[in-house]
C-alpha cells in the first residue's frame, strides 16, 4: 500500500455528459473541460508546494500523490489496454510540475473546506492546483492522480488541456463499519480509510461495540474490554484509537445493543443473556442497559465522556435503535424503579438521553442518533442532534418535519450486508432481513432529497452509502463486500449530477466506476468485479440495450 494520508469526505455536485474518453474521474467534478492533446508525465515530475508554513499533513499528502503517480501504472480500460495510444504519444509535450498554492492562509488538513481548482495545460507548462485550504489541495491531488494512464513505461493523458473546478454539495459523506460482531485488525481499517479518501468519502462511522463484544480499551473502565473483547489480541488500544479516529465518528450504541456490558456490570443490564433471545432482542445475545436506574445513567454518561475524550471528531453516535420494550416489561429492577418514581419507560429514556448527551456536549461533541429516537419515542434532543435514517428512505420526511438535520443511510439502498442469506442456526431457509443484495447501480439511483420540500433541502447533511454490519463479514471479505459499491454514494453526495447539469445515470457512470475499481486493484485493494473483464474493456457493450 502507498504512504498514507487517511482522509475522507463527502458531498453532492453538478454534472453532465462527459467528453468522450473521460472514464477516469470518480466522483465526477462540478465542472470539467478537456481537450484532445496527448501529454506525457515526466519521469522527473515534481510537486511544487507554494504554501507558506505548509503543515506536515500537506507534505504527507504530496508524498502519497507522488507514490500513486509513479506506481498506479493503470492501463486504459480499452482493448489493448493503451497499446493503440503509442502513436498519439510520439512527439507529445511533457508535464514536469504541478504547483500547489492556497488562496488564503494554510489551515489543517481536517478543516471542512474542500473546493479546489485544477488546470493542466497542453503545452507542457506547469499544471496548477489552487484551493483555500490544505484539505482542498488534498482533494485536488486525488483528482489529479485519476487523470493519468500507463503503457510501455509512459504515464500520460490524451485529454489535455484539462480544467476542473470542484466542490462538494454535502458535508457528510460516510462509510460505517461494524467491528463488534467480528473483529477487524487495524491494518484492514486503515486500508479502508485510504480507499475512502480515493473517492472523497470523508466520514468513517465506527460502530465499535455491540451486544456481542466490547473491543474498545477505555482508560476509566478497562474491565469492559478485558471481559468484553473476544480475546486480548482483539482489542483496539488507546494508541490504535488515536491513529484511526482522526477522521472517525465513533458509535457506542445505547441503551440497546449493550448485552456485553453485563459481563462486567451484570447489575446494569436487563434480560442479560436471557432465553429465548428472540423475545428480548433483535439478535443474540439478549441484554440492554437498565437506563431507568440512576447508577446506570451516571455510569453511561461517564463512559461516553471518557471515550469522547479520546477522539478529535466533533461527532459521537449514541445509537438508540432497536430498543426492545419487552425486556424492560419483564425486568424487576426496571419496574421497581419506574413504580417508585411514578415515571414511564419513555420518561426514563428521556432522562437517560438528556444526561448522556449532556456529557458528550460538554466534551464538544455533536450527538448522532438513529431515527427511532425521534419517531418512536417522545424525548428531548438538542436542536444540534443529527439523525440517521436507516429503516427506510421514506422516513426522512418525518424526521425533517420535526426540525432535525439528517444523514441518509436507508437500508433499502445502502446496507452492504443485505442479500447474503440468513446467518442464524437452525434456520436453513432463512434470508437476510433486508434482501435483496444492494447493487451499486440500485444505490446510485438514490435521491437524497426525495419527498422533501425545497425549504427542507438544507436539513440533509449528506449520507452513508456504505454500511457494513458484520454478522457475516470480517477482514477476509472486507474489500470485496465494500468496494467498489461504496463508491456509488461518493458520487451521489459529492457530484449529484453530471458536469453539464444532466442527472446521474448508471450507463454513463459504469465505465468510470470500472476505472476506479481497476485503479483500486493497482493500489493493493481487493474489490469485487463489476462485470467480466471483456465488458470492462468495451464500455456499453454489455448493457441490456446494447
Amino acid at each position: 500500500m502507498a504512504p498514507s494520508r487517511r482522509v475522507g469526505l463527502l458531498a453532492l455536485v453538478a454534472g453532465c455528459l462527459l467528453p468522450s474518453g473521460v472514464l477516469a474521474l470518480w466522483p465526477i467534478p462540478n465542472t470539467l473541460e478537456t481537450g484532445t492533446t496527448a501529454l506525457i508525465v515526466s519521469p522527473y515530475f515534481s510537486f511544487d508546494v507554494q504554501v507558506e508554513d505548509a503543515p506536515l499533513d500537506l507534505y504527507e499528502a504530496v508524498t502519497q500523490a507522488q507514490f500513486y503517480l509513479a506506481n498506479d501504472k493503470l492501463g486504459r480500460l480499452v482493448v489493448g489496454r493503451g497499446s493503440n495510444d503509442t502513436t498519439a504519444l510520439v512527439g507529445a509535450e511533457t508535464l514536469s510540475t504541478l504547483t500547489l498554492s492556497l488562496t488564503s492562509s494554510a489551515t489543517p488538513l481536517g478543516t471542512r473546506s474542500e473546493e479546489y481548482a485544477l488546470t493542466i495545460p497542453a503545452d507542457g507548462s506547469a499544471a496548477t492546483l489552487t484551493a483555500n485550504s490544505t484539505l482542498g489541495l488534498y482533494r485536488g491531488l486525488t483528482t489529479f492522480n485519476q487523470l493519468f494512464y500507463y503503457y510501455g513505461g509512459v504515464t500520460y493523458t490524451l485529454l489535455a488541456p484539462i480544467t476542473i473546478t470542484d466542490t462538494p454539495a454535502y458535508p457528510f459523506r460516510g462509510l460505517e463499519l461494524d467491528t463488534a460482531r467480528n473483529y477487524y485488525p487495524v491494518p484492514d481499517i486503515l486500508r479502508t480509510l485510504d480507499a475512502m479518501s480515493w473517492v472523497k468519502i470523508n466520514m468513517f462511522h465506527w460502530h465499535i461495540t455491540d451486544s456481542q463484544s466490547f473491543p474498545l480499551e477505555v482508560a476509566q473502565y478497562p474491565e469492559l474490554a478485558i471481559n468484553g473483547a473476544y480475546s486480548a489480541e482483539e482489542v483496539y488500544t488507546a494508541s490504535d484509537i488515536q491513529y484511526i479516529v482522526q477522521y472517525a465518528a465513533k458509535e457506542v450504541d445505547t441503551p440497546g445493543h449493550t448485552a456485553i456490558i453485563g459481563a462486567t456490570y451484570p447489575d446494569y443490564v436487563a434480560c442479560f443473556d436471557e432465553d429465548p433471545w428472540a423475545t428480548y432482542a433483535n439478535e443474540p445475545p439478549a441484554g440492554q442497559l437498565r437506563f431507568a436506574l440512576p447508577e446506570v445513567v451516571n455510569f453511561t454518561a461517564s463512559l461516553l465522556a471518557d471515550i469522547a475524550q479520546t477522539m478529535p471528531s466533533s461527532y459521537f453516535s449514541t445509537g438508540g435503535d432497536e430498543l426492545n420494550t419487552a425486556c424492560y416489561t419483564n425486568d424487576l429492577p426496571t419496574q421497581q424503579q419506574l413504580n417508585s418514581t411514578n415515571t414511564t419507560l419513555n420518561d426514563a429514556l428521556n432522562t437517560f438521553t438528556l444526561a448522556t448527551h449532556a456529557a458528550l456536549i460538554a466534551e464538544g461533541k455533536t450527538p448522532i442518533v438513529w431515527e427511532e429516537m425521534v419517531l418512536d419515542w417522545n424525548i428531548t434532543l438538542s436542536n444540534e442532534t443529527i439523525v440517521m435514517i436507516w429503516i427506510s428512505s421514506e422516513d426522512a420526511a418525518a424526521v425533517v418535519e420535526k426540525g432535525f438535520r439528517i444523514v441518509q443511510a436507508p437500508s433499502n439502498y445502502f446496507y452492504l450486508d443485505c442479500g447474503a442469506g440468513g446467518w442464524l442456526g437452525a434456520d436453513p431457509t432463512g434470508n437476510s432481513w433486508c434482501d435483496p443484495f444492494k447493487t451499486w447501480s440500485e444505490s446510485y439511483t438514490f435521491d437524497p432529497l426525495a419527498n422533501l420540500t425545497e425549504a427542507q433541502y438544507g436539513f440533509v447533511l449528506g449520507g452513508k452509502r456504505a454500511l457494513l454490519w458484520s454478522e457475516q463479514s470480517g477482514p477476509e471479505n472486507l474489500d470485496p463486500i465494500v468496494w467498489p459499491r461504496a463508491a456509488s454514494s461518493a458520487e451521489i453526495f459529492w457530484s449529484g449530477q453530471q458536469p453539464t447539469g444532466a442527472p446521474l445515470n448508471v450507463t454513463e457512470a459504469l465505465p468510470r466506476l470500472q476505472d476506479i475499481r481497476y485503479r483500486m486493484v493497482q493500489r493493493g485493494l481487493r474489490p469485487i468485479n463489476l462485470q467480466p473483464y471483456w465488458c470492462a474493456l468495451r464500455p456499453d457493450a454489455c448493457d441490456l440495450t446494447a
